[in-house]
């Protein structure tokens, strides 16, 4: 059976920042692609690599848009890309990682500080972006390296 996973919220709907909302915590409203959206973080934490070291994968270079970054990565044969989307959710781009690290400094979510976390956006075929949620760094690293990745959903706000 399937569970059923919220698509969408309407903003009369929409909780406080660090509320439950779709399964996780809501994190932020932003822009995406011309659309106003949520940002909810789960609770799940999937490890491995991002991809294959030297793989370009032209649809993950997206500094915003982490969902088709984490299709293309998935496409790519990323292990952590395909358990994101058979949790319906998908790994942060460069930008949601960003709103990540200020609801955390805000009090807001919980995330582990002793490991970098894997971003869906891809830095060059060798690298793609990582943050450090202990001081917020970001930084580029070899995408054979095993890190922690948390997934999120991206919800239309109607």
């Amino acid at each position: 059976m399937t569970q059923h996973v919220q698509q969408s919220v309407s903003a009369a709907d929409l909780p406080e920042r660090g509320q439950p909302l779709a399964g996780g915590t809501f994190v932020n409203r932003y822009w995406l692609n011309g659309e106003e959206r949520a940002l909810v973080l789960l609770d799940n934490e999937l490890i491995g690599t991002w991809g294959k070291y030297g793989d370009d994968v032209a649809g993950a270079k997206s500094l915003s848009d982490g969902a088709a970054n984490t299709r293309a990565m998935a496409e790519a044969g990323s292990d952590i890309a395909v358990k994101a989307l058979e949790l319906r959710a998908h790994i942060p781009s460069y930008l949601e990682g960003a709103l990540m690290m200020a609801a955390k400094a805000e009090g807001l979510v919980t995330l582990r500080e002793d490991r970098w976390h894997w971003l869906s956006s891809q830095f060059s075929a060798y690298n793609a972006y990582s943050m450090d949620f202990e001081g917020g760094w970001l930084s580029s690293n070899g995408k054979g390296v095993e890190r922690v990745a948390r997934p999120v959903r991206s919800l239309p706000i109607q």
